[in-house]
């Protein structure tokens, strides 16, 4: 085939220019489909993909095959297979994932969003409105309104979304009867009272016929309000409102290209800023001024909310990552105690007091949720007692962080958009890396303002030197039974008589006093955990070997007391002994009380034991006695000191 002549190729590289600026210059709606399993949302996209000719020919015609090999209804093309892009959603008919689409027409740009409708992946759903502008809220006109449609309509709620779509699908297969759309709308009508939903519109829809989705058609003349794609090509867009707001970015990246150059690169969360603006770093508090405001395409005289930039200063500031960028007169607040609405996402329900991985924007500590203060009834909206969340449910709980973190609400105090960079956060599983809940800040809990740190004139330092020695937690782990109040008793003695200053805490001591609160759930081993690292950590303050002795069953809970130590000063010893060993031994009869059930959530019998992967020091006593085992660890503690 022959070249286009230079002419022909200038004009054509012209015409795509010219389609790119136009493109460039409208507006961008993203949105999600959303509403119960097998609702029509991926056939209502694949019939919008449709009717706006975003399908190219060789696409047309494997849809077709593909249509014919399913045998889809009356031979019509299935418009779902251009959007449920994995076999196993193929396989099922369902969606799994979420499939983000992109369409234009002469009006706007779109992103859509085709979420899951079962309940299994309400976390994938999730995903998809974290970012999207509006929701197109699906109902099977013979099913109504289900459960899931109340789940995603609260969930969508929640996390900002202020348009809605009511789009009453398969309107075709009740014979396009009017009565049947104003039953569902009516119904759906008290339920949005109930939870605030108030800008929303009802639109009756066939994805398989096409009615009302790009145009009218005849089956529902009754019917006079938009159709579907005539409302998301004039439905206001919110985005002059992010630009209103106080100047935010957290810096997600320092560039440091050469000694000459050093930007703070990240996604504008609020407000706009230009040149010779005055900023404040987070949280250190120091003032700056804006130098340049840079882009991929040159430097800016303005960016706005939404643009990636990276800033320059007039001046050398410590500045990293997770670190905010604000306007100096209008700064965000720092806080380390807030209330949060937070929706659990993990098969595994949540474990009160347990430190997991809090991502807020750019910001990252762990974070401990307290027993939640109540959780909803997505049926009937009433708040509920709950001492855990489990998958999909909705709750309101406190949360605690190690280090103060800077945040903005989530819900916008003037009504505006939602503060979903400084306001939305992820907790994150610190033994297997996944995303466990997504959640919205309230407020900062402001009972501890006046607590602070009082500066001491004789600080751990100088207890270590009178005491001559170098602090350390001797952290001994592992089954009822197996030996470590016994062998951690010969340690302190050995220690004692080198000279040493310790101190042993024992678990059944210490919930004779400190911990007699406590039973012995899940949560309550956690807290006693907990309140034994801070008392260790007091002690390391005051110079002194510290020696715990604890079954300490959880991996995660352990490394929160590793957090809570200096670098080098926990020292993980597993006392390594086999159940069946643990319950020959059994002197207190503990292990027969649990195997009668008269023992509930005893470790290794009806609770988890998680071994230590890498302890510092691993004992196995079948192999030595508790004597042996108390000079080997007097001596390899000896070298790491």
């Amino acid at each position: 085939m022959a070249l286009p002549h230079a002419d022909e190729r200038e004009l054509i590289a012209s015409d795509i220019s010219a389609y790119l600026e136009r493109q460039k210059s409208k507006e961008l709606l993203r949105f999600i489909t959303c509403g119960s399993v097998d609702d029509g949302k991926s056939t209502l996209i694949g019939r919008l993909l449709f009717e706006t000719r975003q399908i190219f020919d060789d696409q047309m015609a494997a849809l077709e095959a593909d249509s014919k090999k399913v045998g889809t209804q009356g031979g019509n093309i299935d418009f779902a297979l251009l959007v449920d892009g994995l076999s196993a959603e193929r396989e099922q008919g369902i969606t799994i994932d979420v499939a983000y689409r992109f369409f234009a027409t002469a009006k706007r740009k779109f992103i859509v969003a085709d979420t899951p409708g079962h309940e299994q992946y309400t976390r994938n759903m999730f995903t998809g409105a974290s970012t999207a502008d509006l929701a197109v809220l699906l109902v099977d006109a013979r099913k109504g309104v289900l459960e899931q449609t109340r789940r995603h309509s609260i969930l969508t709620h929640l996390v900002g979304i202020r348009r809605l779509v009511l789009a009453v699908t398969k309107m075709d297969l009740v014979d396009f009867d009017r009565d049947a759309f104003e039953a569902i709308v009516a119904d759906y009508r008290s339920f949005a009272e109930q939870i605030g939903i108030l800008n929303w519109v009802a639109i009756p829809v066939s994805g398989l016929s096409g009615d009302n989705v790009a145009g009218r058609g005849d089956a529902m003349g009754w019917y006079d309000g938009p159709s579907l794609l005539e409302h998301l090509e004039t439905v206001p867009i919110d985005s002059a409102a992010d630009e209103a707001k106080p100047f935010r970015m957290p810096v997600q990246w320092v560039n440091r290209p050469d000694q000459h150059f050093r930007g703070f690169a990240g996604q504008i969360a609020g407000g706009h800023v230009k040149p010779g603006d005055e900023v404040r770093i987070l949280p250190s508090g120091r003032i700056g001024r804006i130098d340049k405001v840079v882009t991929m395409d040159g430097d800016l005289d303005v960016a706005v909310a939404g643009q990636s930039v990276t800033l320059t200063l007039t001046q050398e500031i410590d500045c990293s990552r997770g670190d905010v960028i604000a306007a100096a007169k209008d700064p965000p607040h720092a806080a380390d105690q807030f209330e949060a609405t937070i929706i659990w996402m993990a098969d595994e329900p949540m474990v009160p007091g347990r430190g997991y991985w809090l991502k807020l924007a750019t910001q990252n500590a762990t974070a401990t949720v307290a027993q939640p203060k109540h959780q909803l009834n997505v049926n009937t909206m009433e708040e509920l007692a709950a001492k855990t969340l489990d998958l999909n449910a909705i709750g309101v709980a406190e949360i605690t962080t190690d280090r103060p973190l800077v945040f903005e609400p989530y819900a916008d105090v003037a009504g505006g958009p939602p503060n979903r960079q400084l306001g939305g956060f992820i907790l994150i599983d610190k033994l297997t890396n996944s995303t466990v809940a997504a959640g919205m800040l309230h407020f900062a809990l402001r009972r501890a303002e006046n607590v602070h740190w009082q500066a001491l004139d004789v600080g751990r330092d100088m207890h270590a030197r009178l005491k001559g020695q170098k602090p350390a937690v001797l952290w001994f782990t592992g089954l009822s039974g197996a030996g470590k109040s016994t062998i951690a008793n010969l340690v302190e003695k050995k220690l004692a008589a080198l000279g040493r200053h310790t101190f042993l805490l024992d678990g059944d001591n210490v919930r004779h006093g400190l911990n007699k609160d406590l039973g012995f759930t899940e949560a309550d081993r956690i807290e006693n955990i907990r309140r034994v690292g801070e008392v260790a950590k007091l002690m390391t303050d005051a110079g002194l070997i510290v020696l715990t002795a604890f079954i300490s069953p959880f991996r995660a809970e352990r490394e929160m007391v590793r957090g809570m130590m200096a670098e080098g000063e926990f020292v993980e010893i597993y006392v390594d002994t086999p159940l069946a060993e643990a319950e020959r031994r059994d002197v207190k009869g503990l292990y027969a009380k649990a195997r009668a059930g008269d023992l509930p959530n005893f470790t290794g019998i009806d609770s988890p034991y998680e071994p230590p992967e890498q302890p510092e020091l691993w004992i196995d006593t079948t192999a030595m006695s508790a004597e042996e085992a108390a000079d080997k660890i007097v001596e390899e503690l000896l070298k790491l000191r």
